[in-house]
């Protein structure tokens, strides 16, 4: 099992390396951020939050492991403001319900959204397409001047497309959820962003949808945060988006 996750390690790896020359040197850091350490040094937000969200992180992964090397190997956590996204595949109800408990066991968790995918273990190829996918994505976002590509984080499980973090506006996460559902073999796109009270809004006229389905209401509907603000929202429920995939 450690064989296979070392391998899609090394997938995702040169797959992201790929992207990232594609943009040049001056972004590098960039393009790599959502993707582990690199994304939780980077948010704007205190690195008390991103250290106790680390912590979190590693504590539930451990949890898995103790279990099962195989649970934790299959399936991985990305934790925002104590919220935990569980992405993945395992073979049975028991070994999903098994997680769960177990993510909602470790201190400082305060919601847990549940998105273990039922089935065999991933194929190579999959693995390679969804590492693919994620590439393409974090390379869009890292070239988008509307977009703070550092605060989002991005996992694709078969064709997938998980995002969670925070957005600066509505129209901003509009902006991410657009460039996700346009990619190739993308089945569809699951937000979990939180929308950052009192970020500094970018008119986003005549750019399309002015939020993403069930991302709640505009920032201006939400009556304004005291000077200096900028807090983060209670998330909206999972925004789903089917899509068909592009010939």
């Amino acid at each position: 099992m450690a064989q296979r996750s070392l391998m899609k390690s090394i997938v995702l790896a040169g797959v992201v390396s790929a992207g990232m020359a594609a943009l040049g040197g001056c972004i590098l850091a960039a393009a790599g951020a959502g993707a582990g350490g690199g994304y939780a040094l980077t948010q704007e937000r205190s690195l008390s939050d991103t250290a106790r969200d680390a912590g979190i992180s590693a504590v539930i992964t451990q949890s898995w492991k103790k279990f099962n090397v195989k649970l934790a190997d299959d399936l991985s956590n990305t934790v925002y403001e104590g919220e935990v996204l569980i992405t993945g595949v395992v073979s049975s109800d028991d070994w999903r319900a098994e997680a769960v408990k177990r993510a909602w066991a470790v201190d400082g968790v305060k919601a847990v959204h549940d998105e273990i995918q039922l089935g065999p273990d991933e194929t190579f190829m999959q693995d390679v397409g969804d590492a693919t996918i994620t590439s393409k994505l974090k390379t869009q976002l890292v070239a988008d001047g509307d977009v703070k590509s550092i605060n989002y984080s991005i996992t694709t499980v078969k064709g997938v497309v998980y995002l969670m973090g925070s957005a600066r506006s509505d129209a901003e996460l509009q902006r991410v959820v657009d460039h996700a559902r346009n990619i190739g073999n993308v089945r569809s796109v699951q937000s979990f962003v939180h929308i950052r009270i009192g970020a500094p809004a970018q008119a986003q006229a005549g750019s399309g949808p002015a939020a993403a389905p069930g991302s709640g209401p505009a920032p201006s509907a939400s009556p304004p945060p005291p000077a200096g603000a900028d807090q983060i929202s209670t998330p909206p429920p999972s925004s789903k988006i089917d899509v068909a995939p592009l010939q």
